[in-house]
């Protein structure tokens, strides 16, 4: 793409009018084109039938639209499908549609790669390439609507920035995806039902609670005392869970809003009761409920899946202590599409990867 074009769905709708109106365009056009691109998720100015050939000639020669494009998608025998998308410079991230009987969910990513090498994650073997878009992101919602229309005959019920990357490490391109995303003059879905997925940057979990954020913030938690979680997320060792205890009730002072706590239960590792208590005496710092999360197993088989009794019983101990639990089943599994799978097995992906070794 050429540098001498600015990507337009960087720009607020205000600097559209600037520059519109600067061009001796009236500035209701920039609310045109802003419909064209974030209500129909159009990628190209000369589909815009109702600017004059002239302005689009000069829209083609000062900006570009920014996109992804399918490239493949696997579903899986539960129905969860997954897709790869390719990005205007050849990368391949990955987003998931998980239906179930009572959600339409959209797992999306925000970086291609990612930073912080969990583990126990796939796309913590990446590194990161770069950061996604605001547009790369919102068009990831677009597919996968479509794929829910298409297949299933339903809509999208739930976002969850759950996929590729670390979104509180892309937060200004995340929040401006969200706001286009909820607003009226986008696609109009209630922040309630977005959830953001952290592995827990404390500073970035705080500037959430100042920036008042009507979205739900869920934090990869998988281990309450430091020694483990320093074992499994390299993160811990700078943001530390006294640190992420203050930021949370930071944030939820100042946006009132519950926490979900996300905690992949490991066999051997982080199964038993003694953990549990750590969880729950971790959990008093808010009002939150608590996921627990199947493990799914990557290529290198360092960590298992619980025994489905340990699982049952770590879930009763929370329970009784009057803590609202959810046992998480894998979906799409059979595809690498579940929890900490995305890039185990996408060829362009691991290809990338690979050249980042030499």
């Amino acid at each position: 793409m050429s540098t001498n074009l600015t990507n337009i769905r960087n720009l607020s709708l205000e600097e559209l009018k600037t520059s519109f109106t600067e061009f001796g365009e009236k500035s209701f056009r920039a609310k045109q084109v802003w419909e064209w691109l974030w209500q129909k998720n159009v990628h190209s100015f000369d589909l815009m039938s109702n600017l004059s050939l002239s302005f689009r000639a000069w829209l083609n020669a000062h900006y570009y639209i920014d996109h992804i494009t399918l490239q493949d998608q696997q579903i899986s025998k539960d129905r969860t499908i997954k897709s790869a998308f390719t990005i205007d410079d050849g990368k391949v991230i990955e987003g998931v549609l998980i239906p179930t009987s009572s959600r339409m969910t959209a797992c999306i990513s925000s970086q291609v790669g990612c930073s912080l090498s969990c583990q126990f994650c796939a796309t913590g073997r990446l590194k990161l390439l770069r950061n996604l878009s605001a547009g790369e992101i919102v068009d990831q919602v677009v597919h996968l609507q479509r794929q829910a229309q298409q297949n299933y005959e339903q809509n999208l019920s739930n976002i969850v920035y759950m996929g590729m990357g670390e979104p509180l490490l892309n937060y200004k391109n995340v929040l401006l995806s969200i706001d286009r995303l909820c607003s009226p003059d986008g696609l109009g879905i209630s922040p309630r039902r977005i959830t953001v997925s952290t592995a827990g940057i404390a500073k970035m979990i705080t500037k959430l609670g100042d920036d008042q954020v009507k979205f739900n913030l869920a934090l990869s938690l998988h281990a309450a005392n430091d020694n483990k979680r320093n074992q499994i997320m390299e993160i811990n060792e700078s943001n530390n869970l006294e640190t992420l205890s203050e930021a949370l009730q930071y944030f939820h002072e100042k946006t009132g809003s519950r926490v979900t706590f996300e905690y992949i239960i490991f066999k051997d590792f982080n199964d038993e009761l003694t953990d549990a208590k750590e969880l729950a005496q971790f959990a008093k710092c808010v009002p939150c409920k608590i996921n627990i999360i199947e493990y799914n197993p990557i290529d290198d088989g360092k960590y298992q899946q619980a025994d489905p009794r340990k699982v049952e019983a770590f879930a009763q101990y929370l329970e009784s202590l009057n803590l609202i639990v959810n046992v998480r089943r894998s979906r799409g599994k059979d595809i690498d599409a579940a929890c900490g799978q995305l890039a185990n097995k996408n060829k362009a992906i691991a290809a990338e990867a690979r050249a980042l070794k030499f």
